[in-house]
């Protein structure tokens, strides 16, 4: 390890410039990582990179899973149930019993619970891909909640039937009420270890006295220790660590201090960064260990990779189909319960980009990864070198078929409507204009001597009725937001050269007011 650290400290380097390349021709960066991932492996010289699946399991997907569960609205989550739930677990199932008869017909060697296992393996969408490629195109809030709700759970059930059929293939049984008492455990006991871990870790942020830095370190373990609890007493480790953030991003205002909110926010952003940059340059590299399995059993290159494409084939016409099937359904049942938009017609454009969002990731890679090389009793584990071949070129057409035909899609379809754009900023306005109104009232009310004393009091009640008084017409043009950045940036200028002149003027305080400038550049991209 030791001696390929320079090679990973390189790689790191090399995944932030693919990442700036992204962002600068905006295509989702998981595509050009997995492919630089391909590139790398064909370098003369380059260490040969084997992935240990419980490694991913157990290092990426608990801060990751953690952290999108903390990003995501529970309002919206709560409203999309129904159709989040039956993505996240419907959809999936049908999914992979889909894969299996297609894989059982088509693919000789795959009876179905060899199928089925495949099945579990590809049926998982990947949540990282569809948020990197939604951040450069507009969609409706309703399809990014809905895509957001369903990758907290599908993650959860593909590896639910994942372990089921890795059962069935390894033991040649399967018995249906021993399946449901465990199928039953992993789900309640999942989500009742994550609440209760959850609730105890709360506790701790709340009445021990800890700082910021301690709370950031509290938030960091957190998910490792749930998802292990979870899986030792063998529940979902996945559904524990998720319904855990779930609880604590919205109790979070109650337990931690603005200073721990802020500056843990940042520490996430950088350490999921940096995680899914790693982690699809693995699947890159994870190319010659594959392909040199395959050759072993003798199978062509060419035949596995037709399989691949037709797997990928069943993929998206399913998920598609589920999508318009999801519609028609809230269609019928909206006559007989309350939907979320039920006066709403959802259109045809929608359900397709929401069918089109299926590529696949880390979570698929991992599990076809973890598939053991031999069974009970001692032989070789069947079609195991295929399986993880297709895996991989799910993974990449998906990846690169789908995630760079998606923004244009998005585009041509013309998801949001101009009405659509200025109501979401005439609602913004008007709410920031009630919270102005408000804290002035609040502030007149109950500290109205105070506010006549004290000077700072009363530049904040001026700039609050000032806000009282704006609307939408009122926003920063581009003009005054391009001045404001330059006063800004001479500002910086200003404070580092007198750091360097006043020997005697303490270094901490020109940083002081060099996070203010920074906040105030933050600020403006809300304005």
């Amino acid at each position: 390890m030791l001696d390929n650290f320079p090679f990973y400290l390189i790689l790191i380097f090399a995944i932030v410039l693919i990442m700036m390349v992204a962002d600068k021709i905006k295509v989702a960066y998981p595509i050009l990582l997995i492919l630089a991932g391909l590139v790398i492996t064909i370098i003369p010289g380059i260490p040969s990179v084997e992935i240990d699946p419980h490694f991913i399991f157990l290092i990426f997907l608990p801060p990751l899973l953690y952290e999108a569960a903390w990003s995501i609205s529970w309002k919206e989550l709560w409203k999309w149930r129904r159709i989040i739930l039956s993505f996240a677990f419907v959809v999936v199932f049908l999914t992979a019993l889909s894969v299996a008869f297609v894989a059982n017909y088509f693919i000789p060697g795959f009876g179905l619970a060899l199928g089925f296992l495949l099945g579990g393996i590809v049926s998982p969408p990947d949540a990282v891909s569809a948020g990197a490629i939604l951040k450069f195109v507009k969609v409706p809030r309703t399809i990014s909640s809905i895509l957001e709700g369903e990758s907290l759970l599908n993650d959860a059930s593909s590896l639910i039937i994942f372990r089921f059929a890795l059962v069935a293939v390894s033991t040649t049984q399967f018995v249906l009420s021993e399946a449901a008492v465990s199928l039953t455990w992993m789900v309640i006991g999942g989500i009742g270890i994550g609440l209760l871990i959850g609730w105890i870790f709360m506790k701790f942020h709340k009445y021990l006295p800890t700082d910021a830095n301690m709370d950031i370190a509290f938030t960091l373990i957190t998910p490792y220790i749930i998802y292990l609890a979870a899986e030792e007493v063998h529940s979902s480790g996945v559904l524990a660590v998720v319904s855990a953030g779930l609880y604590l991003s919205n109790k979070r205002h109650t337990f931690l201090s603005s200073t721990s909110r802020v500056r843990g926010y940042n520490v996430w952003q950088s350490l999921v960064f940096v995680l899914n940059g790693l982690v699809f340059t693995l699947i890159g590299l994870s190319l010659p260990a594959i392909t040199a399995g395959l050759k072993t059993e003798g199978v062509s290159l060419y035949v596995a990779f037709g399989y691949g494409v037709l797997i990928t084939v069943v993929l998206i016409i399913v998920r598609i189909l589920a999508a318009y099937g999801a519609v028609i359904t809230t269609l019928i049942m909206r006559n007989f319960i309350k939907v979320a938009d039920g006066g709403r017609n959802p259109g045809m454009k929608g359900p397709f980009i929401i069918g089109w969002t299926g590529m696949r990731g880390v979570v698929s890679l991992a599990a076809a990864l973890s598939i053991p090389v031999y069974l009970n009793n001692g032989n070789p584990f069947p079609q195991r070198n295929l399986i993880m071949f297709i895996t991989f070129v799910v993974i990449l057409l998906t990846l690169v078929v789908q995630g760079l035909t998606l923004p244009y899609l998005i585009r041509k379809f013309n998801l949001i409507s101009e009405e659509e754009e200025a109501a979401q900023q005439l609602a913004y306005n008007t709410i920031k204009q009630e919270l102005a109104e408000f804290a002035l009232t609040h502030l007149e009310s109950n500290y109205g001597q105070a506010l006549a004393q004290q000077p700072v009091l009363k530049k904040m009640a001026n700039k609050w009725k000032e806000s009282k008084l704006l609307n939408e017409d009122t926003d920063i043009t581009a003009e005054c937001r391009g001045i404001y950045l330059d006063v800004l940036n001479q500002q910086r200028k200003w404070l580092i050269k007198k750091n360097k002149k006043d020997e005697a003027i303490d270094e901490s305080i020109i940083r002081r007011h060099l996070h203010h400038l920074d906040m105030e550049e933050e600020k403006l991209k809300f304005m």
